[in-house]
């Protein structure tokens, strides 16, 4: 009896394990050659995610894949996953946060299995979100570096234009002089493209898709349409510039302008009840000793 329970218990199993097998051994080899490392959380559980793309992909519709491709790109993450790691990643954080969470509620509370079955789907949820919340994030930063650096480079390129470089030259200049960054890589992608034959303007046009930003849309399209007419480059990028400090000072007035609203909720919620406390504290202590 023992023998044949044995057996009904490691047949399934080892029938599970042949099938799992099976099916990452079917999941090709991907060449990354010419991609760049994944971030850090993705390597860690890096085989996981390529073996649940490589079936995930083909569920995925090619609308979805397109706007999450396009968010990628814009992190510079375009060389680094495709959609459907970055789904698979989701796929895989939501099954870890939800384990670790059931591990947690077996270790803490094990005789209460209506909060197991509530702690699985919030650690789900959790796992799926995180990210979502991490691209979100990164997305934020880059078009914050990226809005405070363009206005330096745009004066580095308009001060070797009107050295006497050329629009290729002036780039080169500043990304070699200019500070590292997500505008730094770009030009760098940008001159790379350049020198393996691509047109310039198509070049730069590429880039402003990538970057997705109005700022560098506009400097793009000022700089094509002055070379297309024949103008003088130094002027034009002269007043790109100008505008783009501008824009950089009115933003930084703005977010000074709406600091003391955003702590109007903190103060109010967490100063005033503390100070409040603090001041009337000593003030209701002699009120009860002299039996008031």
């Amino acid at each position: 009896m023992l023998t044949l329970i044995a057996l009904g218990f490691a047949v399934p199993v080892a029938l599970i394990a042949w099938v799992l097998a099976r099916a990452a051994a079917a999941v090709p080899d991907e060449d990354r050659q010419y991609k760049d490392a994944p971030p850090l959380g993705f390597r860690l559980v890096w085989w996981p995610i390529q073996w649940i793309s490589h079936y995930l992909e083909p569920l995925l519709t090619d609308r979805a894949q397109g706007a999450l491709a396009a968010r990628l790109r814009k992190a510079g993450l375009d060389y680094t996953i495709h959609p459907a790691q970055f789904v698979a990643a989701r796929t895989v954080g939501a099954l870890a946060v939800a384990a670790l969470a059931a591990w947690g509620v077996h270790a803490i509370a094990p005789a209460r299995p209506q909060l197991l079955l509530q702690a699985l789907p919030a650690g789900a949820l959790l796992g799926w979100l995180w990210p979502g919340l991490w691209l979100r994030d990164r997305l934020q930063a880059r078009q914050r570096e990226l809005l405070k650096t363009l206005p330096f480079f745009l004066d580095l390129v308009t001060l070797c234009v009107e050295a006497g470089l050329n629009l290729q030259g002036a780039l080169v200049q500043a990304v070699a002089k200019g500070p590292p960054g997500v505008l730094n890589d770009d030009i760098q992608r940008v001159l790379r493209d350049i020198r393996a034959g691509k047109p310039r303007a198509e070049a730069l046009r590429a880039m402003a898709q990538r970057l997705d930003e109005p700022v560098v849309g506009h400097f793009v399209t000022a700089v094509v349409q002055a070379e297309s007419m024949g103008m003088n480059l130094g002027p034009v990028l002269r007043a790109q510039a100008d505008q783009r400090r501008s824009e950089r000072f009115l933003r930084a007035e703005k977010l000074a302008m709406e600091a003391p609203v955003k702590m109007l909720f903190p103060l109010l919620a967490f100063i005033f009840p503390c100070t409040f406390i603090v001041l009337f504290f000593p003030i209701a202590m002699k009120f009860m000793h002299s039996g008031l």
